[in-house]
């Protein structure tokens, strides 16, 4: 039987269980690359001087978010020999507004990506409802057991909430600088994200398994 690329259901017996703290790091890991390259720039242009061929800071964030990415994504494919679908979009959205953001030198593009992905994400999982999928649990599967209902409504949180972080993502990239928005980027949706993600905790107690409570 031929082995999928894409991860697999979670209910398939086949799938291969990551470390939760490394698939967090490997999820994380790029974007905090990116953080630091772009805080720390010029100094990677001194020592690296390829770099500063990528142009300023912000380039150079984006050439090694890309690198981090591939990286992770290699990494998740060994561990799994699937890749995960989110980070896979993710991913794809990186290597294309970040190659446009190098090739045309404009940051313009990197700073439009969080607003692509987290759109994509928002509307993938809000049409998988329409059609009777609840698509969050190939993200959570790992660390929640939910009955039908506790992922229906998680999911359809999750897929506003993500359209909630594009509409935020265009407010701080276009009324404020690029500092500013990098930080943001970082320090900013993380906090708001676990904020939300501690906020759901009732919903899944509720709606937490037989398994899972007895766990």
């Amino acid at each position: 039987m031929n082995q999928p690329i894409l991860e697999l259901d979670p209910s398939d017996p086949r799938k291969k269980e990551v470390n939760p703290l490394l698939k967090l790091v490997l999820e994380l890991g790029p974007l905090l690359v990116f953080f630091f390259a772009n805080a720390r720039g010029e100094w990677l242009a001194r020592m690296v001087p390829a770099l500063g061929d990528l142009g300023g800071p912000i380039f150079i964030a984006t050439g090694l978010f890309m690198a981090a990415t591939a990286i992770a994504l290699t990494v998740s494919w060994i561990l799994t020999r699937t890749l995960p679908i989110m980070p896979l979009v993710s991913g794809v959205v990186v290597f294309v507004f970040g190659g446009l953001t190098l090739y045309l030198q404009d940051a313009i593009f990197i700073k439009m990506k969080p607003t692509i992905v987290n759109t994509l994400f928002g509307v993938v999982l809000l049409g998988g409802l329409w059609f009777g999928k609840s698509l969050l649990g190939y993200v959570f599967d790992s660390a929640f057991k939910l009955d039908a209902e506790g992922w229906r409504k998680l999911t359809l949180r999750w897929g506003l909430f993500f359209l909630f972080l594009a509409v935020v993502n265009e407010v701080v990239w276009r009324n404020f600088s690029e500092a500013t928005w990098v930080a943001f980027k970082v320090w900013g949706i993380m906090p708001i994200t676990l904020v939300f993600t501690l906020s759901q905790m009732p919903l899944i107690m509720r709606h937490s398994t037989e398994d899972m409570k007895k766990g």
